[in-house]
């Protein structure tokens, strides 16, 4: 056990079969988004799975199949073939708020059917996981104190009208139970990701191709928003507008940067192809420079 509080990922493996010859079974939870057998979980929860079986509400078993995955995310998308079945309901125009309560609704420990109440602690929440392999790119998460455990990943945290608000994804632990910090990635996130994968099998996002950290105030006294560049992808379309590492970039399409997790997510959202207009200042010195994005790269984990 650690000594200090960790990120922990909330399925665990179990270890079955004979010694020379043995099978991983993971477990975890999954939300029915639609009638015609649409599920979403947590990619880490199917990574590098053979086989994956789905046990329904009513105790019954079905095989499932991949429609696809998102690394950057840490969400994946299933099919089964199951008709008219109950789905939740996506809480799209409900806005979320620091106090609401929550109620998470997963697989913990193998016990199904568990939900646990709580409320929103955090919105917005940024998670250090450096340290993790499938880290979260795009997400910035719910935090709530409702109980979440291992067998919880991929289950759906649900406002008090039963209407769904994330997907339950990681804690905060130093023994990889509860403690009252759970992390959920917001039904916002998770809509989009489910739209295109189901329209085209993977995620397509714009991609300017550079790093980016968020600009030091100490360091550039009077700044009150934008993002450093810290390293230029060769032949990307930073590279190719004439971008270089050290510039600071303040607006996009003449609406200012706030944050690198807010630019990430803003270039993204637009399609590849898309030409914007990113200001900025390199040594002191202000520059406009138009830049046409690029599909970005399909991220690669390993099973």
């Amino acid at each position: 056990v650690p000594s200090n509080p960790v990120l922990q990922r909330m399925f665990p493996g179990i270890q079955i079969g004979p010694t020379r010859t043995q099978r991983q079974q993971s477990l975890g939870s999954g939300v029915i988004v639609s009638p015609d057998g649409y599920v979403v979980t947590n990619n880490h929860v199917i990574q590098g799975a053979e086989e994956i079986q789905v046990v329904l509400y009513d105790g019954s078993t079905t095989n499932a199949r991949v429609i696809g995955t998102d690394a950057d995310t840490d969400l994946a998308v299933l099919k089964i073939d199951t008709p008219n079945l109950p789905s939740v309901a996506i809480a799209d125009k409900t806005p979320l708020n620091v106090g609401d309560v929550v109620l998470a609704i997963g697989n913990p420990f193998g016990l199904n059917r568990t939900v646990t109440m709580g409320i929103v602690s955090a919105l917005g929440r940024q998670l250090n996981l450096s340290s993790q392999q499938n880290a979260s790119t795009y997400t910035d998460f719910i935090q709530t104190d409702a109980a979440i455990n291992p067998g919880n990943s991929g289950g759906a945290l649900v406002n008090a009208y039963g209407e769904l608000v994330g997907i339950n994804s990681d804690i905060f632990s130093p023994s990889g139970g509860s403690i009252g910090i759970g992390f959920a990635i917001p039904v916002g996130t998770a809509k989009a990701v489910l739209d295109q994968i189901v329209a085209h099998g993977r995620v397509i996002r714009g991609w300017l191709g550079a790093e980016y950290a968020d600009v030091n105030v100490l360091q550039n006294p009077g700044t009150t928003h934008g993002v450093a560049i810290i390293g230029i992808y060769d032949k990307g379309p930073a590279a190719l507008a004439g971008f270089k590492p050290g510039d600071v970039l303040f607006t996009l399409d003449g609406k200012p940067i706030a944050s690198q997790l807010e630019l990430r997510n803003h270039e993204a959202s637009l399609a590849p192809g898309t030409q914007v207009q990113l200001t900025g200042e390199r040594n002191g010195t202000p520059f406009s420079l138009a830049v046409s994005l690029q599909e970005r790269p399909q991220r690669q984990t390993s099973g």
